[in-house]
This record gives C-alpha cells, sequence and structure tokens, in this order.
C-alpha cells in the first residue's frame, strides 16, 4: 500500500464512518459475542505475503463492526462517555498523517505551543484563576499518578528520586472512599503502598469531612507517619460525588499539603458557570485534572491536568540526558518532563478543532441538555413501582435499583443489556447493588436518554 492507495481507502474509510455513525440507534449498543470467537475468526499466524486492501477491509467489516461496543452509540448510558465528535476525528486523521513523537519542542513545535494554548484557553473556560500551566496526558490515571509522585518527592525534599524509599518515614497520603481507583493505584505504584492511602471518612453529603481530616493527619503525625497530600474528588464514578474543597483546603494547606482535584469526568461541566458551585475551592489547589475525551467531544484519550507551580511536577518526573537537549533554544517547554512517557501524541491538535468548530456555547448547550434531560430521567425512574432512585442526580448521573434487593436489580441490569437498546452498568453504594444511569453521548437526544424509562417499563412487565 502506498500513498496513493491511502488517499482511496482513507476515502472509502470516511464514507464507513459516516454511515456507521448514520445507522449506529439501529444496533444493539453491545454486541451478541461470545468470548474468544473473534480470536477464533483470524488466522494463527501472520501472512507471508501482501493480501489485497480490498479483501482485508472486507474482513474489517465482516469481523470489527458487529463485535464491538459502540460507545459512541448514542444510547450509550455506562462508566462515562468516550466522545469522538466529527471535528476530533478531523484532527486525529491528520495529526495520524503527520506521525509526529511529540516528545520535545524541537520535535514538534507546532504541537507543543498549540498544547500551551490549549490549556490556557481550557483554564479560562473553566474559571480558573490566572497563573495555572498544564499538559495533556492519556488518561487521568497518569495525571493522578504524576501529583501523587510529585506529592511523595516533596515531602521527601526530592530525596526520593535518587535514594530511594528505604529508610523514609512511612508516607501518607489522604482520599475519600469516593475517589477513583486510580489514586488507589498511584498510591501502589509511587512506592507509597496502598495501606498509607488513608480513606477520611464522608459527611452525608458524600463529601470528605474536613474534621477527619484534620484529625487522620494530627494523628498519622502523632505515629511517626509523613502526610504528603490529599486528593479531592469532583463528580466521583460510582455515584457522582463532590468533596467540599472549600471546606477541606483549609486544612490541607495548614498541614503544609499537595492538594489535587480528580475532576475526570466532571470538570467538563465547569464551562457552565452554574455548575462551578460543585468544585468551589479548586482553582486554590496544587493540581486539576480532567478528561475532555469524557464529555466535551474530543475523543480518547485527552485528560489535561493544571498546575499552580509546574516546576514541582517538572522537578519531580523531568529527565534530560544529553541526547534529549535543545541546542539552539532557551525558555522551550518539553512536555515529557512533566510526564511519566518520553513519547507523546499531537492530542492538542484535537483540541484545537473540537473548541473551535463547536465553540464553547454549543458545548454549553449539549452539557445542559445533558444534565436537563438525566433530571427527568430520574424523575421517571423515580415513579416506576418497583423502582428508587438511590443517589439524586449530580449533573448527568444518577443510581436506582429495585425495592426487591440485590439480586432482583442484578436480574434487572442484565434484562434491560440484553435487550440492547440502552446500555447501563452497576456500582454499589451503601452497601447496596445500584444501577448507574450517566448520559453524555454528543449526539444524544432527549428521546434516547427517555428510552431508558422504556426498557425498564417494558422489561419490568
Amino acid at each position: 500500500m502506498n500513498h496513493d492507495d491511502l488517499l482511496k481507502w482513507s476515502a472509502r474509510a470516511a464514507d464507513w464512518a459516516r454511515d456507521y455513525h448514520a445507522h449506529l440507534r439501529e444496533q444493539p449498543v453491545r454486541p451478541d459475542v461470545t468470548p474468544g470467537s473473534i480470536r477464533a475468526a483470524l488466522p494463527d499466524i501472520a501472512p507471508e505475503s501482501p493480501e489485497s486492501m480490498e479483501q482485508i477491509f472486507a474482513d474489517f467489516e465482516a469481523l470489527v463492526p458487529g463485535a464491538m461496543t459502540h460507545w459512541q452509540h448514542p444510547r450509550f448510558f455506562a462508566y462515562f462517555p468516550a466522545n469522538a465528535s466529527p471535528a476530533s476525528m478531523l484532527a486525529e486523521q491528520l495529526a495520524n498523517a503527520i506521525g509526529a513523537q511529540c516528545m520535545l519542542w524541537q520535535t514538534s513545535p507546532a504541537a507543543t505551543e498549540i498544547e500551551e494554548r490549549m490549556v490556557q484557553w481550557l483554564a479560562a473556560a473553566l474559571g480558573l484563576p490566572e497563573g495555572f500551566a498544564g499538559t495533556i496526558h492519556d488518561s487521568a490515571t497518569t495525571a493522578t499518578l504524576c501529583a501523587v509522585l510529585t506529592m511523595r518527592e516533596r515531602a521527601l525534599d526530592w530525596q526520593g528520586l535518587t535514594g530511594g524509599l528505604s529508610g523514609q518515614p512511612g508516607l501518607r497520603i489522604y482520599a475519600s472512599a469516593q475517589t477513583h481507583s486510580s489514586v488507589d493505584k498511584a498510591a501502589r505504584l509511587a512506592g507509597i503502598g496502598q495501606d498509607n492511602l488513608v480513606k477520611i471518612p464522608t459527611r452525608d453529603d458524600l463529601s470528605m469531612d474536613p474534621e477527619a481530616l484534620s484529625a487522620a493527619i494530627r494523628a498519622d503525625r502523632a505515629a511517626g507517619h509523613l502526610p504528603a497530600g490529599v486528593v479531592f474528588c469532583s463528580g466521583g464514578t460510582s455515584v457522582g460525588a463532590f468533596d467540599d474543597i472549600a471546606a477541606c483546603l483549609p486544612v490541607a494547606r495548614a498541614e503544609g499539603l499537595y492538594t489535587h482535584v480528580d475532576a475526570a469526568w466532571a470538570g467538563s461541566a465547569m464551562i457552565c458557570e452554574e455548575f462551578r458551585p460543585l468544585w468551589a475551592g479548586a482553582g486554590d489547589c496544587d493540581s486539576i485534572v480532567f478528561n475532555p475525551h469524557k464529555w466535551l467531544g474530543v475523543q480518547f484519550d485527552c485528560a489535561v491536568q493544571f498546575l499552580r507551580d509546574p516546576g514541582q511536577q517538572i522537578r519531580t518526573m523531568g529527565l534530560r540526558p544529553e541526547y534529549l537537549e535543545t541546542l539552539e533554544s532557551t525558555g522551550i517547554t518539553d512536555f515529557n518532563e512533566w510526564t511519566v512517557p518520553l513519547g507523546r501524541r499531537f492530542r492538542a491538535l484535537k483540541l484545537w478543532f473540537v473548541l473551535r468548530a463547536y465553540g464553547l456555547e454549543g458545548l454549553r448547550d449539549r452539557l445542559r441538555n445533558h444534565v436537563a434531560w438525566v433530571a427527568e430521567l430520574a424523575e421517571r425512574v423515580a415513579a416506576i413501582p418497583d423502582l428508587e432512585v438511590v443517589t439524586e442526580p449530580r449533573l448527568a448521573l444518577f443510581s436506582f435499583a429495585h425495592r426487591d434487593g440485590d439480586a432482583v436489580t442484578e436480574a434487572l441490569i442484565r434484562k434491560v443489556n440484553a435487550d440492547g437498546r440502552v446500555y447501563l452498568t452497576q456500582t454499589r453504594h451503601a452497601g447496596r447493588f445500584v444501577i448507574r444511569m450517566s448520559a453524555g453521548s454528543f449526539d444524544c437526544t432527549r428521546d434516547d436518554v427517555l428510552m431508558v424509562e422504556t426498557v425498564l417499563r417494558e422489561v419490568l412487565g
């Protein structure tokens, strides 16, 4: 295959993509396949001789679409969305064609400087105070790991990087039980240890209790531990919990602790000023992460981390051997020093395209619609005799359950997902098995959201 062939088949792929999205509503959200069936349809070894693109594309059409969960389906209400707007897809096509490895400014001047500007655009769009810099990671998991590593090194005066953790005091990180498991993973991978991630009790509204946080830090210091940082939750994955950052932040500051806000899902909503009270205080923290790839139409992977003082994270994550020096320039940004991988994709291009193609007001309209439609759906679900809303809507997320207990609720979600018209997922809340409903698909409509009620009533009989 050469570039002339690429021209032909790129046009064919664009036609296929248009038809795929045009007919998604007609498809079940999840495929009806058995484990191993796709692998069994593929040859055991790679071909020795080239095969025609006609055959390759035909095999793609026969094997792949029908065996995928359709994340772009307008009735995908599971987990959180991973949107891919048309503008984002176009930008990714161009970034793929350029094929740059954007590890240094000199390997990618435009990619680096567009990334700097996109972080600035987004910080302003979210209402963050001036002075934040930032970078784009693959996912919030990586951003949170970078923040936790920075907490670690800041507490150790950056001695852990060279001397290791042996002989150092036991570090402690604080978060509530509503935070994402990526915080637990970060504690593990940073060498702090999951047992040293202290889960602070929450208040009735599921926010971290500031008095309990203060007491835990004091107790740890008395026991010889070294408190290092606090991770706040803004829009928890399970049921959308928000920590009262403004109430907890003075505790962290008084103790000299680094603070990180995990707003991976809900951060997108903060482009709407009326939702910002949910994360009041976030702009005074040291680090914030949110994922435009969840709710803003910028396809995976694209997680933006804002940093009040990037120098601390660069000091933690950066490593500059001689062969990575840029000899011709000073005062430049090498984003590989802000994160874990050396290699980096040109992720900023799709942000640039999306923010311009839809505009902030266009994106706000979508988010506001999702929030309003989910609130309406929650009222309708509450009116179904056998069901109860367990957690009220937080933005575009709520949970519900069958009144007859966990086993019946589990059977209900299995029936709903087997129906195929919508896709929901489950969680545990306060010891109960509950069903999550999370809207946010870029092209979903009010009718798509209310389809959940239709399916529930039909499967309940």
